[in-house]
């Protein structure tokens, strides 16, 4: 079984077990190669994860668009944190949410994917990179390992995410990474990253917290010729990327 086919296969094998944990989308019910669902005990993981020194120490926190992310974005604005952020696909650019900026009875509506961009802010890479430094990077996600290797939806979004990001210069190897999923969703398998694919410093269940020895991190941006040409074509901010010569 080549590495298409087995990513596949453990896909399938853990999206069965999570569809009887899971809360259905209102657009794609269970179809979870559309968007990463929110689970049954969401909330203890997410208290996990703002528990963590990694997030009491950030500033400036990159999360993704993921249903299972909302609390924490809620959160992270009342913690006086700013967000930047994707909205449903990174198709649609990047967005801040800076608490400064948002009046306080907005903030649930803000942290939610039909708010965000009436209240968010979009950006340019551009402009991102005159921002400070990004301070903790958290995704939702299909599939980890203990090594914290993780399988997305198999779009290729947060390593997409992490690549513009790490050529402009706002992540480095060294900026933390997290994944918040449920407990059926960590495997114990062995998984073997490709050298653009994200790998979690910590994971984070409703039951555990899951600290990863040695994470391997990407250090090279994106590689243009194994960039997939649709996505190249369909994300505007991998095509500005280019333009800027980075």
């Amino acid at each position: 079984m080549d590495i298409v086919d087995h990513k596949a296969s453990v896909r399938e094998r853990v999206w069965s077990e999570l569809r009887k944990v899971a809360v259905p989308d209102s657009r794609f019910h269970f179809d979870f190669g559309e968007f990463i669902a929110d689970f049954e005990g969401g909330e203890a993981a997410v208290a996990r994860l703002t528990e963590h020194s990694f997030y009491r120490n950030s500033k400036f926190i990159f999360i993704t668009p993921d249903n299972c992310l909302d609390r924490l974005r809620l959160q992270a604005l009342i913690d006086g944190k700013t967000i930047l952020m994707t909205t449903y696909s990174i198709k649609r650019g990047f967005w801040v949410l800076d608490p400064k900026t948002i009046a306080p009875e907005l903030y649930l509506y803000a942290s939610t994917l039909d708010g965000m961009e009436r209240i968010a802010r979009p950006v340019s890479l551009r402009e991102i990179s005159q921002m400070p430094p990004i301070d903790y990077m958290v995704t939702g996600t299909g599939a980890i390992n203990h090594e914290g290797v993780r399988f997305g939806k198999g779009h290729g979004f947060f390593d997409a995410e992490w690549g513009m990001l790490y050529q402009i210069g706002r992540i480095t190897a060294a900026t933390p990474s997290a994944a918040v999923v449920h407990d059926c969703q960590v495997l114990d398998e062995t998984l073997t990253p490709d050298v653009y694919d994200t790998v979690a410093d910590v994971i984070f269940t409703p039951t555990r917290t899951i600290s990863v020895a040695d994470p391997h991190k990407p250090t090279c941006g994106i590689i243009w010729d194994r960039l997939d040409p649709h996505m190249f074509e369909t994300i505007p901010p991998l095509q500005e990327l280019k333009a800027m010569g980075l």
